[in-house]
């Protein structure tokens, strides 16, 4: 569903994505973690089309998204779900008008079709009867899975999650991670979830991939992640101070 090709990136000559290859299976959840400040993020912004390469490609079915023009990338967009961070709700607008936004943008449909999109929306993550409510009434974790509502309004073959449980306790992490599965299941979308939560890799991933200097260094199974000697990949999963990643970079 998407294949990165060689995928560099430097800012200020310092690189951050160096000759990066990675490929993310369709229908699956797939998890990209590392430790912080590795360019995870600057990976996804990548995936929308948000910052070009200085080389490499990014195929999203077969079509290499850093070459498309402004309309063309609008176009692959409208098949992208994302949930950003801090959920990116709109203050000023309602929930309901935050789930209902990407329908008013992309869509010709009728204020009372939009009206029962978001209903259902909203009853699939739980939130039924929030629509009056503003962002700043509501919990983190609720704005958590008002983001996802709004990332499924336009039903996108591809999700994208940049650090969906930062910021909540244990309880609410494990909820949200136990909603993007149910929401892969339901959809059957491609989905890439970032992260730098260990527990709750494992709780999503059907494939991981660990990303660290630039680069990815491992890719594969949760089991083989989880078992492996290697001292990189076992240092970041048991939080060591000692081994290869140096915690004051």
């Amino acid at each position: 569903m998407i294949e990165i090709r060689g995928l560099t990136k430097s800012f200020k000559g310092v690189r951050v994505l160096d000759n990066l290859f990675l490929e993310i299976p369709e229908g699956k959840i797939t998890v990209v973690i590392g430790p912080s400040g590795t360019g995870k993020t600057i990976l996804l912004k990548h995936i929308l089309g948000l910052i070009k390469p200085d080389s490499g490609q990014i195929l999203i079915d077969g079509r290499d998204i850093s070459s498309m023009n402004e309309v063309e990338l609008n176009q692959t967009r409208k098949s992208l779900g994302v949930c950003f961070q801090d959920a990116a709700l709109f203050d000023s607008m309602t929930i309901g008008e935050n789930v209902a936004f990407p329908l008013k943008i992309h869509t010709r449909l009728s204020n009372e079709k939009i009206a029962r999109e978001v209903h259902l929306r909203l009853k699939e993550v739980g939130l039924s009867g929030i629509n009056d409510k503003m962002p700043s009434q509501i919990s983190g974790g609720m704005r958590k899975r008002v983001g996802i509502a709004r990332a499924m309004a336009l039903n996108p073959k591809v999700l994208l999650f940049d650090e969906p449980t930062t910021g909540l306790d244990p309880v609410m992490s494990s909820a949200i991670n136990m909603l993007i599965r149910q929401t892969q299941a339901r959809s059957k979308a491609t989905c890439l979830v970032i992260s730098h939560d260990i527990q709750g890799a494992f709780e999503l991933a059907d494939f991981m991939a660990m990303l660290y200097n630039g680069k990815i260094v491992f890719k594969g199974d949760p089991i083989f992640f989880k078992n492996t000697t290697d001292l990189l990949i076992k240092q970041f999963i048991e939080g060591g101070i000692e081994g290869p990643i140096n915690p004051v970079q």
